[in-house]
């Protein structure tokens, strides 16, 4: 599969196309084009880095090195946080480390009414998550904001939802990454600290500050977190705590209401 996605980014052609010109031969230039970037792809790089893009709830998501690669197994957030938003009228709505930005664009491109903010550290990830602002939701409804968590907006006290999916990978951890991923998408949106705490913990604070009473929180986790992460929600701040698994059974996102 990476073969023929490359070879459409290299040809600039859609499936269908190659599909119904097997006869195509490669020109020179062609040839050299997919010798580079297969040699990348074989060197590790990961093959959404290469063609620049990738797909996430349905939309077309620009994607460069300073972005983590959205997977689909975040699409289980944009859908916990769907479940409860459908109730408020408009719903105001933050986005932490949003990275390229695929959860605040995914949730502003379902929910026409929310008023939607994005925060992110890294400014070279906000202009990745910008581009695709201007590409996906030229209307402007998503505002982006360069922050430490939710530093920047700590005067804010009336938030429907904050959704997260922080970095959550222990610097113990490290072994088990993918080498794809340890060696080329953004550390800072990766780990988090020796035990995968370090942006978890000040976010379930500044999260409660955020929201308004009855306000969700919904975070992605790691595979190995659920219990660790429950026994952090005070039951004196908190209250119908959720878990959700993925496809695979794993616990995936935890969701939890401000009381």
């Amino acid at each position: 599969m990476n073969a023929e996605t490359l070879l459409m980014f290299v040809l600039g052609v859609n499936r269908a196309y190659l599909y119904a010109h097997p006869e195509h031969e490669l020109t020179p230039e062609e040839q050299a084009s997919y010798d580079e970037v297969v040699t990348q792809r074989s060197s590790g790089v990961p093959s959404q880095y290469i063609i620049g893009h990738q797909e996430f709830w349905g939309l077309d998501f620009v994607v460069t090195p300073a972005v983590l690669i959205p997977r689909p197994e975040t699409e289980h957030l944009v859908e916990t946080v769907l479940d409860f938003a459908r109730e408020v009228e408009r719903p105001k709505i933050v986005d932490v480390g949003t990275g390229s930005g695929c959860i605040a664009l995914a949730l502003a491109h379902e929910l026409t009414s929310a008023e939607v903010y994005a925060v992110d550290l890294s400014a070279e990830a906000l202009e990745v998550a910008r581009a695709n602002a201007a590409r996906l939701q030229p209307d402007g409804r998503v505002k982006f904001l360069q922050s430490n968590v939710l530093e920047a907006l700590a005067g804010v006290r009336d938030f429907d939802f904050v959704v997260s999916n922080p970095p959550y990978v222990g610097n113990n951890e490290a072994d088990k990454v993918q080498r794809s991923v340890f060696e080329f998408e953004p550390r800072m949106a990766v780990f988090s600290g020796e035990g995968g705490l370090d942006v978890i913990l000040p976010l379930l604070g500044q999260a409660h500050a955020a929201l308004r009473p009855g306000g969700w929180l919904a975070m992605e986790i790691g595979y190995s977190m659920r219990d660790m992460v429950l026994k952090l929600l005070d039951p004196t701040m908190w209250e119908d705590i959720r878990v959700v698994p993925d496809l695979q059974g794993i616990p995936r996102v935890i969701a939890a209401r401000k009381l």
